[in-house]
């Protein structure tokens, strides 16, 4: 039935983020240089060492969802399903009983329902085991966001999760290219989502020393290979994706937006968080990826980096990207868009693949605000504080993650041949 050798194409986006709640939104803020870094509002971070971070604003459930079913999904499952429905409808995927057997969902989340666990565990020590929510599981596992798409969109493929921390979505987008591929499923519905902006999560990225401190100025906090960066600002939302077989979307004329070429993923096998200082994972899932796409290093024209503004990170990437492009890396505008929506953890790879789509697309690529201090450890082009029309023509999403998954997409324009 299925070609085992399928082109993969993408036809669709849905975006919840910081800067936004659909992806035109977004994406005018991005290329705008806008911060969704402020204050937290989502509770009352006065004794945390962080009291900022990348909200998503003016979110209602109901908007998206049967009032009763939004009241059983956590937030980050909230977030799917809305990212979702925006996604199927910009695709005009029209899911029925001629196609919903081979159309899968795999979404993304390296934390899951840490909102629900967090609310219920007070109510167990509070109140007693008898008042703990019979919703509890269901809430918090993080494969919930993939079943409940699965559910309100009656699509019956393959379905699961993918949990690499701040690598998921970006695997998730990968792992669903290569089921189309290999011809298990005609598309999928992919991407990734994260809600951390909690009490527990703000303080345990705290006390991992990985959140910037910078309370004084949250809309510069995050400064990704800035000489000046101390750490990243932790943002939430969701970004999912249309993938589908060529045959597929042109057999339904769908439009097609760009196509996924090549994904590349390795293990550190070195550190539960910190990454090699040689950047060797990421320098083999880079290869791996241009390797699987068929093309050579010269053949990208912009990175979108896993840039998260930590020094350790920033600096690696950087040795990897070098290691990988040779003298060809100074030539490659490469832009961290964490600066602008902050870290979506398992969101993160998600979020940052659709904005390459969105680059080729648009012939703009965005920029990496707050960069006012050059690092001689960080010495690429990472097109400083303002957006850059140019024809981008292949780009690479980076993403890695605590411990030590590195993932990497490939993502081209769409052309006949």
């Amino acid at each position: 039935m299925f070609n085992s050798n399928n082109r993969v194409v993408i036809t669709g986006i849905g975006i919840i983020s910081p800067l936004g709640l659909d992806t035109a939104s977004m994406w005018e803020a991005l290329i705008n240089g806008k911060s969704g870094a402020d204050n937290i509002t989502l509770f009352d971070a006065s004794n945390h060492a962080t009291k900022f971070a990348a909200e998503v604003k003016g979110f209602d459930p109901n908007n998206y969802i049967d009032r009763k079913d939004a009241r059983r999904m956590d937030r980050f499952t909230q977030f799917a399903v809305a990212a979702s429905k925006e996604a199927i409808q910009h695709s005009k995927l029209k899911i029925d009983e001629s196609n919903r057997d081979n159309i899968g969902v795999l979404v993304g989340s390296g934390i899951g329902g840490l909102i629900t666990l967090s609310e219920q565990l007070k109510n167990l020590l509070e109140k007693g085991p008898d008042k703990v929510s019979p919703f509890l599981v269901p809430m918090m596992i993080p494969d919930m966001a993939s079943a409940q798409i699965s559910i309100t969109s009656g699509a019956r493929g393959v379905n699961f999760c993918t949990t690499s921390a701040c690598a998921s979505g970006s695997d998730a987008i990968g792992n669903a290219y290569e089921i189309i591929k290999r011809g298990d499923a005609l598309a999928m519905i992919a991407g990734g989502s994260e809600t951390a902006i909690i009490p527990i999560g703000v303080a345990g990225f705290n006390s991992a020393r990985a959140l910037s401190t910078r309370n004084d100025n949250p809309k510069q906090a995050s400064r990704p290979f800035d000489a000046q960066r101390d750490g990243f600002v932790l943002g939430e939302g969701s970004a999912i994706i249309i993938l589908e077989s060529l045959d597929f979307a042109k057999q339904r004329r769908a439009n097609i937006m760009a196509e996924i070429t090549g994904y590349g993923a390795s293990s550190d096998a070195y550190h539960i968080t910190a990454p090699p200082e040689d950047g060797n994972g990421a320098i083999r899932a880079m290869k791996m990826a241009l390797r699987k796409a068929g093309i050579t290093p010269a053949d990208i024209d912009y990175i979108n980096a896993h840039g998260t503004s930590t020094p350790l990170n920033d600096k690696m990437e950087t040795k990897a990207i070098k290691s990988v492009f040779g003298d060809y890396a100074y030539k490659i505008p490469v832009s961290s868009t964490k600066s602008m929506t902050g870290h979506l953890v398992g969101a993160a790879g998600a979020i940052e693949a659709a904005i390459c789509v969105l680059t080729i697309q648009n012939g703009i690529i965005p920029p990496t605000i707050n960069y006012t201090t050059p690092d001689p450890e960080c010495d690429l082009d990472y097109v400083p504080n303002v957006a850059r029309h140019t024809n981008v023509k292949t780009a690479m999403s980076n993403a890695f993650g605590f411990g030590g998954h590195n993932s990497v997409l490939v993502i081209r324009k769409y052309s006949e041949a």
